[in-house]
């Protein structure tokens, strides 16, 4: 009762509105540590704070802004000395987690509910569709975001005394980061997922000592199944996160404490510029920094919602249910992971895909504990510069290899079905508006005028195709040719390969292609994909492949 009579003394005697915003400004400054209603419209305004400076008590007091410091030196503000890629990084892993929490409500990790519920996510959920692309576009934001930020500090010579665990830390969570996206890959649970993820295992299985006991510790199985799945969804939502989290606080700790790195002709190695910043080039957090964080957050959010929204970002793609017994042509890793599968195709899988992957990680770990250059300077660093101007070349050329486009032969009949109406992904067929899909036998030596335009295009890039592959097989088959001519004194399987060589007829000779469309059941249509070719001295050859194509699957649409 006194609490209540004292409440109605003090709005009799200051009025109930001045009362309410009294009270106002006590919970405004309660909420935000210090900061008044006058304080905040003083950082809108960018005038200076009163004495003592309210602003300071934030991040002292404050949970969120505890991890920042209060002010900055001027130099690491700029946004080209920085590029924000450490709070993008962070802005993503926080993205990811909203989006992810999410999609996890309508999700079950097993085999029998895990696809059903991808599609009911797909179609029946409100936003549903959004939010799982962009999780999937912020998981491979995050991957690339990550590495630039890695790049950025290897190039201006950040990671050097007193830094060098900052990096350390920078390393493991590219490596959790890379961990968390890949983990999330099994998911949905089709084809893309279950044979991408075959592949990654299958690396760990070639870990010298441990490799079988690791494969079994992943899947709880020789092969992927419930176990696996399960796995893979706990190490996505919860251990890989809470490392992430772990060493997140442990990096931006050391960020704080140790300051950014000030642009190399401004400090020395071994500064620490986090308590000598002089005044007259301090830039406080707030409003200052805090203002442009929240606009460069603001405008990345509207380009990654206009990515999707305007189908320029194709979407995260849900493929056909997982088939451990149908394995897709070309099956793929991650893109982020193609390099490894392209040191693979080099030579034996566990120095290949474990033991070089492992040492190249370690190598990236210790860098500042072998760089002993006394400089940040690029100029002055040479080597260092050079070394990753190589190792990014040979990046690239082994991203290449890891795609099918090297050392992958397939039947040039095949490559061809698969080309049109690939087993996974649209491809130009499925591309065709389901009235578009005119119905009948379409030959590529036709002029197919009862067919619609589409169809007819379609037609037409089947015989190029037809021809393409054909000629891409003859050279192939010439520079083998070449290559068994141009060995001296061959023994007998060499002789045998040569005449073998000799009297084949590669490639899709005299080849042609027809394309049957028929209506299967309702909303449902059946192709039937044939090639014919004729090799030299023999009778026909044909290949053919079946396909169904849904009136509900949008495959005309960007997804």
């Amino acid at each position: 009762m006194s609490i209540a009579n004292n409440v109605m003394q003090e709005i009799r005697k200051e009025g109930l509105f001045q009362w309410m915003l009294r009270q106002l400004d006590v919970l405004i400054t309660r909420l935000t540590t210090g900061l008044n209603w006058n304080d905040l419209r003083g950082l809108a305004r960018g005038d200076e704070p009163r004495r003592p400076n309210p602003r300071l008590t934030v991040h002292s007091e404050s949970f969120f802004f505890h991890i920042k410091p209060s002010y900055y030196h001027q130099a690491v503000t700029k946004f080209n000395h920085t590029f924000r890629l450490g709070l993008l990084s962070t802005y993503f892993f926080i993205l990811e987690t909203i989006t992810g929490v999410f999609l996890m409500i309508f999700y079950a990790p097993t085999p029998e509910r895990a696809y059903g519920d991808m599609i009911k996510i797909l179609t029946g959920v409100p936003f549903g569709q959004l939010m799982r692309d962009i999780h999937r576009l912020g998981a491979e934001g995050m991957v690339i975001v990550v590495f630039l930020h890695m790049v950025r500090t290897y190039l201006t010579g950040s990671y050097k005394k007193p830094r060098q665990f900052t990096w350390l830390t920078g390393v493991v969570l590219l490596l959790a980061t890379l961990l968390m996206s890949f983990s999330g890959y099994l998911l949905p649970w089709d084809q893309l997922a279950y044979w991408a993820v075959t592949i990654g295992t299958s690396m760990a299985d070639k870990a010298p000592l441990v490799g079988t006991q690791a494969k079994l510790l992943l899947l709880g199985a020789p092969s992927i199944g419930a176990g696996g799945l399960l796995r893979f969804y706990l190490l996505h939502v919860l251990l890989v996160p809470l490392v992430v989290i772990f060493v997140f606080f442990i990096h931006y700790y050391k960020v704080v404490r140790v300051g950014i790195s000030l642009p190399s002709g401004q400090e020395e190695v071994g500064q620490d510029t986090a308590k000598r910043v002089p005044a007259d080039k301090r830039r406080y957090y707030l409003p200052d920094v805090f203002t442009d964080e929240m606009v460069f957050l603001g405008l990345v959010t509207f380009i990654l919602l206009a990515l999707i929204i305007f189908n320029i970002y194709p979407g995260a793609p849900l493929e056909h249910h997982a088939n451990p017994n149908k394995t897709p042509l070309h099956t793929e890793a991650p893109w982020y992971f193609l390099w490894i599968q392209g040191l693979l195709k080099l030579g034996d899988p566990t120095m290949m895909g474990v033991i070089v992957p492992g040492l190249v990680f370690g190598l990236l770990a210790i860098i500042p504990y072998i760089d002993f250059n006394p400089s940040r300077k690029a100029k002055d660093r040479p080597v260092a510069i050079g070394l990753w101007m190589l190792t990014m070349a040979v990046l690239v050329v082994l991203t290449w290899m890891g795609t099918p486009f090297f050392m992958v032969e397939s039947p040039p009949a095949e490559e061809v079905v698969q080309l049109m109406l690939p087993e996974e992904k649209d491809g130009p067929v499925r591309a065709i508006d389901w009235d578009r899909l005119t119905l009948g036998e379409w030959d590529t030596t036709q002029d197919n005028a009862g067919a619609s335009f589409e169809l007819q295009r379609a037609i037409t890039h089947y015989a190029d195709l037809i021809h393409e592959e054909h000629a891409k097989a003859v050279e192939r088959h010439e520079a083998k040719l070449e290559k068994a001519r141009a060995v001296k004194n061959p023994d007998a399987d060499q002789q045998a390969t040569l005449a073998a060589l000799e009297a084949s007829d590669p490639g899709l000779p005299n080849g042609y292609g027809k394309m049957i469309i028929e209506s299967w059941q309702e909303g449902l249509k059946k192709i039937t994909m044939r090639v014919f070719w004729t090799p030299a001295g023999s009778d026909q050859q044909t290949f053919e492949k079946t396909f169904y194509v849904n009136d509900g699957s949008n495959y005309d649409e960007k997804r």
